[in-house]
């Protein structure tokens, strides 16, 4: 990570309660001299906080490079779940880069930047005692999930699964681990971090093949054109040069698909 990516990072780090201006365009950050962007603070590698409370992550290394492009100072507010698409539009953020799956339902209440600049699979992290390898052995099974996930009914429904449902991704991680469910269902790239801890991968493990893939989307606020313009620019650009595949590399994640097949189209320039 260059100092200067660093150094915005760490400009915004410490979140403003929000911001009245935060929905306006281009120009208006740029007279702000500060990008307000919601980020998760809870699901690393892509947004997490460290040891003096930061927030880093690939998401973040993501915002600051467009705070850069915009010569811009970048301060990360965090979001979870359960509150982005409220942040964006009660204007507390300019921008969410939050994990943010790519739904109907959604495109109809924000601006979703095309084309998403990531996608990920759902999957369950399981105790291994449980010795579940099949997703058919959820059935009648309490599996914790965070609340506003989208796929947490669809689990339910085709598993059969029993979703207990938790604010973040710290508690129903915590109540997993106080027994209260057999599994976490969340995002395979939040899974795929976790196992990355001593803390876990001892009693847990993602035995099951991902399903429901979905992209995710940078999202900001409707008719803020000018910002999606750039956002759309800017996620083309990344496709190029392949910082996404190199972040999920820096962050220790194997990359995805999605983001290596896209950096592929986008160097023959078939994107």
């Amino acid at each position: 990570m260059s100092k200067t990516v660093r150094a915005l990072i760490l400009s915004g780090a410490l979140a403003l309660p929000g911001i009245a201006t935060a929905a306006d365009g281009v120009e208006a950050i740029k007279q702000r001299g500060t990008l307000v962007v919601g980020v998760k603070a809870d699901y690393r590698p892509f947004g997490f906080r460290d040891p003096t409370g930061r927030i880093i992550g690939i998401e973040p290394d993501l915002a600051a490079d467009v705070a850069k492009r915009l010569g811009v100072k970048l301060e990360l507010v965090p979001v979870v779940s359960s509150n982005r698409l409220e942040f964006l539009q009660q204007g507390k953020v300019d921008m969410l880069i939050a994990t943010l799956s790519d739904k109907p339902e959604r495109r109809r209440v924000v601006q979703a930047i095309d084309p998403p600049y990531y996608s990920d699979y759902v999957n369950v992290m399981l105790a291994k005692k449980a010795g579940i390898k099949d997703w058919n052995e959820l059935k009648g099974k309490p599996v914790c999930g965070t609340s506003g996930a989208w796929y947490n009914k669809d689990i339910a429904r085709t598993y059969g699964a029993e979703i207990v449902a938790f604010d973040g991704s710290e508690k129903p991680l915590f109540a997993m681990k106080q027994g209260n469910c057999i599994g976490y269902v969340y995002d395979q790239t939040f899974i795929q971090g976790k196992m990355l801890d001593e803390e876990w991968k001892a009693d847990y493990a993602m035995p099951l093949k991902g399903v429901l893939e979905a992209p995710w989307i940078m999202a900001v606020a409707p008719g803020n054109a000018t910002l999606q313009a750039l956002l759309e620019a800017t996620t083309k650009d990344w496709m190029k040069t392949g910082l996404i595949v190199e972040a999920e590399k820096t962050w220790g994640i194997t990359p995805t698909e999605y983001s290596k097949a896209m950096h592929e189209k986008a160097k023959a320039g078939t994107n």
